[in-house]
C-alpha cells in the first residue's frame, strides 16, 4: 500500500493518522449513502471494535448474552464462570478487507480462561492488528521509508458468579498503537500511542434444567484514557468506550436439536463531533473534553438533538442452531444508521465440535456493487477452540 507521507503526517488526530481507520472505518464510511449528511463518531484504535472470533462473526456480531465460550472475555467477562469446562483456549485469524485487494492486513486473536472452582475464573486475551506494509512518499511521490503499522490489546480479567444464575466480571487492558514508525515532520515527533482501559460485565442466565430460557447481559468495555501519538497534550484522541446490552433465548427441542436467537444494542460512549462546518472553538472544545465527562455527554451532545442520538445505536440480530451439540449453523445481521457509518451486512457461519476441539468459520455476505459495494464483503474468520480439561466436551458445550 502507498500513501502520501506529508498528507498522512499533517493529520493532527490519531483517528485520521490511523491507517486502521483509513482502511477499516473511513473506507466503510465512504460507502455511506451520499444523500445523507454524515456525522460519524470516530475514535483511535478502531480495531477494538472488530469482533475477533468466528462464532460471533457468524451471528452478525451478536455476543453480549450468547452462551459462554473461550472468547467471552472479548465481549462480556461475566459469562466466563458459566463455561462448563474448567479451562479453554480460542485462536482466531481474520484476513481484513480482502475484497479491496489488501493481502497483508489481518486481525489475529488468542484468548483463554481458567476456573478455580464453580464460581470464579480468570481470563487473558490478546488481539493483534497488522495493517500491512506501508510505503511512505513525499509530496512529489518519491519513496521515503516503508513501515508496517501495528496495534494490539492485552486483556486480563476476573469474574465470579453471584448466584447460580447471575455473574459479574472486571478486567484491565493495555493498548498499543504504532502507526508512523517514529517519524518526525514539521517539528513534531510521532510516536507509538499507548492507553489503559477497563471492562465491566454482567450476565444473567435464566435457563431451566434442560437449557431452555432467556439470558441477559450488559457490558461496559474500553473505559479508559485517551491515546496520543505526539507530545502535544491537546492532540489526544478518544478510544472506543462502549455500552452494550443483549438478550438471547434458547429453545431445546430434544437431546439432538436446539436453537438460540437474540439481539444486541451497542452505543459508543464517545462525544459526537460538531456538525460540519465547525468553528475552531467547537473543535477545540470537542477535543478538550474529559474522558469521564465524555461517557455521559455522549448521550446528549449530538448536534441534531435526540433524533440524531438515536441514530448512534448499533444493532446485531443473530441465531445459532446446534445438532447433537457437534454441528452448528449460524446467521445474523448488523445494522448501523447511514449517517453514522452505514455498516449493514448479513453474515453466516458454521461450527464443528468434537471431543476437546472446536472449529468455527464465518463469512460476511457481499452486498452492493461498484462504489457502493460494502468493503467488508467476503470477510472470512477462522477460529479454533480447545476445552483443555475435556469435561463434557462434545456433549454440552455451545462453542
Amino acid at each position: 500500500m502507498r500513501t502520501n507521507f506529508k498528507l498522512l503526517m499533517m493529520r493532527s488526530t490519531a483517528s485520521k493518522l490511523s491507517l486502521g481507520i483509513a482502511f477499516t472505518f473511513s473506507v466503510i464510511i465512504g460507502f455511506a449513502q451520499t444523500t445523507n449528511k454524515l456525522n460519524v463518531v470516530t475514535t483511535a484504535v478502531p480495531f477494538l471494535r472488530i469482533s475477533p472470533d468466528a462464532r460471533t462473526g457468524g451471528m452478525g456480531d451478536l455476543s453480549v448474552a450468547t452462551s459462554p465460550d473461550a472468547n467471552s472475555g472479548f465481549y462480556n467477562l461475566a459469562k466466563i464462570p458459566f463455561n462448563e469446562s474448567q479451562s479453554g483456549v480460542g485462536v482466531t485469524y481474520t484476513p481484513w478487507l480482502k475484497d479491496l485487494g489488501l493481502n497483508d492486513v489481518y486481525l489475529a486473536s488468542l484468548a483463554g480462561y481458567y476456573k478455580f472452582d464453580e464460581n470464579q475464573a480468570i481470563n487473558a486475551s490478546v488481539r493483534y492488528f497488522s495493517l500491512g506494509n506501508i510505503q511512505f512518499t513525499d509530496n512529489l511521490g518519491n519513496d521515503l521509508n516503508s513501515f508496517r503499522p501495528k496495534e494490539f490489546g492485552i486483556d486480563v480479567g476476573y469474574s465470579r458468579k453471584l448466584s447460580d444464575k447471575m455473574g459479574i466480571g472486571v478486567g484491565l487492558k493495555y493498548i498499543y498503537s504504532n502507526l508512523a514508525g517514529g517519524a518526525a515532520v514539521n517539528g513534531s515527533n510521532y510516536k507509538a500511542g499507548t492507553a489503559v482501559a477497563g471492562d465491566l460485565g454482567f450476565y444473567y442466565e435464566g435457563k431451566n434444567d434442560i437449557g431452555t430460557g432467556w439470558a441477559f447481559g450488559a457490558a461496559l468495555t474500553n473505559l479508559g484514557s485517551k491515546i496520543a501519538y505526539t507530545d502535544n497534550a491537546d492532540q489526544k484522541d478518544f478510544i472506543p468506550a462502549n455500552l452494550g446490552f443483549g438478550t438471547t433465548y434458547t429453545k431445546v427441542f430434544d437431546e439432538q436439536n436446539k436453537i438460540m436467537f437474540g439481539v444486541d444494542v451497542n452505543k459508543l460512549l464517545v462525544p459526537t463531533p460538531p456538525a460540519d462546518p465547525a468553528t475552531q472553538q467547537q473543535l477545540d472544545d470537542y477535543r478538550k473534553q474529559g474522558v469521564v465527562n465524555s461517557w455521559f455527554s455522549s448521550f446528549s451532545d449530538a448536534p441534531g438533538g435526540f433524533s440524531e442520538e438515536m441514530k448512534e445505536f448499533q444493532f446485531s440480530i443473530g441465531g445459532e442452531y446446534w445438532y447433537n451439540n457437534q454441528f452448528a449453523l449460524r446467521t445474523g445481521y448488523f445494522w448501523e444508521d447511514a449517517t453514522k457509518g452505514n455498516r449493514k451486512y448479513f453474515t453466516m457461519g458454521i461450527g464443528i465440535k468434537y471431543n476437546i476441539f472446536g472449529l468455527n468459520f464465518s463469512y460476511l455476505i457481499p452486498s452492493g456493487s461498484g462504489v457502493n459495494r460494502n468493503p467488508l464483503s467476503n470477510t472470512l474468520r477462522f477460529s479454533l477452540l480447545f476445552d483443555l480439561d475435556g469435561q463434557n466436551s462434545g456433549t454440552t458445550s455451545d462453542q
